[in-house]
């Protein structure tokens, strides 16, 4: 973390994950200091000189001593925000955590190609993200290092090869928790259904989940062993097990997946076809 903790960092949008990452970054001991936020919410920025970073509505005023510059912005405010920053980047390294920007969009506003492009997720709230990375040719093996840092101080970074895959990760990590909370509401509810009052069908479903979730992370076994070493032949999972597989739940969920990335491909075109 050393190259980072020495480094000025802007972020452009703060929002949560910009909060999140902020947090993170504190608390591996990168000095508020170096840390500026521009926003245009006043509520924002209050809350965020609480934590003693700087803070401005003056994009241009807060990358100017920057050594990075991260973009946390919505999609439809993107080319608002970078046309007036164009050539102000050269000597700074681009992170963008916006959906659905490619870094040709990126650098097309912007006029570098210095640009990090990462597909975060909900859970860097909570120390625990799943970060997609990706960078073209124009980026130095030391910025790589640099998103890594900045990344990693929220959880997991995972280099991708090719921009398109991208659109792969948005659908397995970055919609990921939500079809988590979805198996959770499904289980609560057949709790209820078999007469547990809510709360002890919730907190029966959320340990579970965090402890399968951390017996796949530190086991040798993969995933489908550990599924396989707790069903029991014509026991209770066995008699769920099959449940699943009758309703082609695991078909269905690649398929879910597929919709999920075939629609990040579709959002990344209507941005640069909305900007051009």
């Amino acid at each position: 973390m050393s190259a980072v903790l020495n480094s000025n960092i802007t972020f452009i949008g703060g929002g949560n994950m910009a909060q999140a990452l902020i947090g993170g970054l504190v608390t591996r001991g990168l000095p508020p200091t170096r840390v500026t936020v521009a926003d245009p919410v006043e509520k924002v920025r209050e809350l965020l000189a609480e934590k003693e970073v700087n803070v401005t509505d003056d994009n241009a005023a807060a990358i100017r001593d920057a050594d990075i510059v991260l973009f946390a912005v919505k999609p439809q405010v993107l080319a608002q925000v970078l046309k007036p920053l164009k050539g102000l980047l050269d000597d700074k390294l681009v992170i963008s955590i916006v959906a659905g920007a490619e870094i040709q969009t990126i650098a097309g506003l912007l006029g570098t190609n210095r640009i990090v492009r990462v597909m975060p997720n909900t859970p860097a709230l909570v120390q625990t993200g799943a970060h997609g990375l990706y960078a073209n040719a124009d980026v130095a093996a030391a910025d790589r290092e640099l998103a890594s840092q900045v990344l990693g101080s929220t959880g997991l970074t995972i280099w991708v090869n090719t921009e398109s895959q991208i659109d792969a990760v948005t659908a397995v990590s970055g919609s990921g928790p939500a079809y988590f909370f979805y198996m959770m509401e499904s289980m609560i509810r057949a709790g209820k259904n078999l007469g547990l009052d809510e709360k002890v069908a919730m907190d029966l479903t959320l340990q579970t989940a965090l402890g399968a979730a951390q017996m796949a992370i530190t086991s040798p076994y993969s995933p489908s062993e550990l599924r396989k070493n707790v069903t029991s032949p014509n026991g209770t999972t066995q008699a769920a097990i099959e449940v699943f597989d009758h309703a082609h739940i695991s078909q269905n969920i690649q398929a879910a997946l597929a919709a999920a990335q075939k629609r990040s491909q579709q959002l990344a075109q209507e941005l640069s076809d909305s900007i051009k």
